[in-house]
Order: structure tokens, then C-alpha cells, then sequence
């Protein structure tokens, strides 16, 4: 499995960025993907997850009305439509999907990309 973050990088507030993630080396129609983030001194949080078909999007609370989840299961990949950024948006994102395999929860990570929202 690999997971490829890209879109990242230094932003004013109030501007936008598109994150994508491009996945492979399993069957990314057939699973739920995930946007987590972790800032500097705090735990990795949730924030948006899209079903496999791209039909059920849930958002973090702070979130919600600012950036969309979305995916494009011909391109194996799911992006993060960010605007209205704020400061406190400020951290390292990482695409994520959860799998069973032979009864075994399997938790993939991207390795990151940094977003930085700052005047």
C-alpha cells in the first residue's frame, strides 16, 4: 500500500489549498478514505472521511463549511479542498484508509504534507 500526499505548502489566511493523495497497491474503490492532520505539540485529529463510492462525507467539527472531501476512484485518488484557511489549520496532513486484512484491522499512512497557514 502507499499513499502519496501533494498540495501542501504556505498560505495567507483566508486563502485556499487543494491536497491530493494519490493511492495504490490495493483495490481504493472498495475503501473509505481519510484526511487526518497534526499540529506541532498535539495529537493527530480526523478530519474529513469519505465512503468508497464518494456518496458519505463526514467533517471535524471546525472544519465543516470550509473544505471538502472528495475522490476520483479512476485516478486512485482522494484531494481535500481547503479554503477559508485559518492559522489554527496550520499542520502536517495525511491521507489514510483502514483495511481489513485476514481479520486484521490495517491502518495505512501517507508520509505528510505540510500546510501553513500565516500572514
Amino acid at each position: 500500500v502507499q499513499l502519496v500526499e501533494s498540495g501542501g505548502g504556505v498560505v495567507q489566511p483566508g486563502g485556499s489549498l487543494r491536497l491530493s493523495c494519490a493511492a495504490s497497491g490495493f483495490p481504493f474503490s472498495r475503501y473509505a478514505m481519510s484526511w487526518y492532520r497534526q499540529a506541532p505539540g498535539k495529537e493527530r485529529e480526523l478530519v474529513a472521511t469519505v465512503s468508497s463510492a464518494g456518496d458519505i462525507t463526514n467533517y471535524e467539527d471546525s472544519v465543516k463549511g470550509r473544505f471538502t472531501i472528495s475522490r476520483d476512484n479512476a485516478k486512485n485518488t482522494v484531494y481535500l479542498q481547503m479554503n477559508s484557511l485559518k492559522p489554527e489549520d496550520t499542520a502536517v496532513y495525511y491521507c489514510s484508509t483502514k483495511r481489513f486484512v485476514f481479520g486484521n484491522l490495517i491502518t495505512s499512512w501517507g508520509q505528510g504534507t505540510q500546510v501553513t497557514v500565516s500572514s
